[in-house]
């Protein structure tokens, strides 16, 4: 029994390893085509923007001085950090009584020396009056009280003199903004003795603000004409859009560049222009916050036209100013083309054939001479 049980199975595997189908042959896949974005180049003149960036400074900022010696006996309102100010408006006021002690003292000594000269042309007369009547032909300047008229006269100039210069020093007791702006720092206050010298605050201008801008010599290129007229002081002006985070939100002025530095940066070899921000007020805009000196701003200068440049994507740019090119045939080639400005997402070059078809993204799986499907690209 056990040995027709053994036998049984062993037919049945023989009829399964051996009735087992064969597996089919299958037919090779064709190579499956990647499919690529393309641009169709397009050029155009445009005029190009060159962005740069820098630090908002006053055109006009000051130290102010006492020029004389006090206690400080009252401040304005607007003597605070970050007050704003008008030309002519009372910022700090240094005790006036001693300087008016000496106006009364420098009044005094010019009237008792104005009576001396009084009594010296008496004297004087009475003097040419005695020696014409000796009847001597020469007169003698001693006898006539020429010198001591001399000396009367100049006293009182002296006396003038002082009582002007008293008068001067009263009214440097009132310090007033020398123009329109803003104060950055104070270093006095009501009570505090202040010394001839000593600085009590630092101002700022706030009609004209300006900003240092780095240029390369490429964006310089980008300029054109104008920038080399600026450099040469010859009034040429090359408008600018600043602009800046403020509170969450991105806000813009008005700024021209009238002149440029009168040397390059040593170290490397920037070229700077200083661009001058004269849309400071909030007149236009009135929620519009003012730029402050320290804020750090972006600038858009408009260069020259330029021909025959076609926008591309920055991804369809290699890091050797090459790029992709897709034939008639549908083959990839590679392309050096003239790089005019890149920024991050797009970039102008030169040297593209009108309607050649450009990849729009590189990519490592895409070699020279691969054959390709295309899409036009949004």
């Amino acid at each position: 029994m056990a040995t027709a049980v053994t036998v049984v199975g062993l037919l049945l595997s023989f009829v399964v390893l051996v009735g087992k189908p064969k597996p089919q042959p299958r037919a090779p896949e064709p190579p499956r085509v990647p499919m690529v974005d393309v641009l169709t180049a397009t050029p155009i003149t445009q005029r190009l923007s060159v962005f740069t960036q820098g630090t908002v400074e006053a055109q006009r900022q000051i130290n102010v001085v006492a020029q004389v010696s006090g206690k400080v006996v009252s401040v304005s309102a607007q003597f605070a950090d970050g007050a704003f100010f008008a030309a002519g408006d009372l910022l700090l006021q240094i005790e006036k009584d001693d300087y008016e002690f000496a106006i009364a003292r420098a009044k005094a000594q010019l009237a008792a020396s104005e009576q001396r000269l009084a009594e010296e042309r008496g004297r004087a007369f009475q003097a040419r009056r005695e020696w014409r009547d000796l009847g001597a032909e020469e007169a003698n300047a001693l006898f006539l009280r020429q010198p001591q008229l001399r000396a009367a006269e100049a006293a009182v100039e002296a006396a003038q003199a002082d009582l002007d210069a008293a008068q001067l020093a009263l009214t440097r007791t009132t310090i007033v903004a020398p123009f329109d702006g803003r104060l950055a720092a104070k270093r006095a206050d009501i009570g505090q003795f202040v010394a001839a010298g000593s600085s009590v605050a630092t101002l700022y201008a706030t009609d004209f603000l300006e900003v240092r801008l780095p240029l390369s010599d490429s964006q310089l290129a980008i300029l054109g004409p104008e920038i080399t007229r600026l450099h040469l002081a010859q009034g040429a002006v090359i408008p600018v859009t600043v602009s800046a985070d403020f509170a969450g939100q991105r806000w813009q002025w008005a700024a021209t560049v009238r002149r440029t530095e009168s040397m390059v940066d040593p170290t490397n070899r920037i070229f700077y222009a200083v661009a001058e921000i004269d849309d400071t007020s909030q007149d236009a805009v009135p929620e519009r916050p003012p730029l402050v000196p320290g804020m750090y701003v972006e600038a858009a200068l408009l260069g020259e036209a330029q021909d025959a440049v076609i926008q591309i994507p920055a991804t369809a740019l290699r890091g050797d100013n090459t790029v992709l090119i897709v034939s008639d045939q549908g083959k990839l080639q590679r392309r050096a083309v003239e790089v005019i400005q890149r920024q991050v997402d797009e970039a102008w070059v030169r040297g593209l054939q009108a309607g050649e078809r450009v990849v729009a993204a590189q990519s490592s799986a895409l070699t020279v001479g691969m054959t390709v499907d295309t899409q036009q690209g949004s």
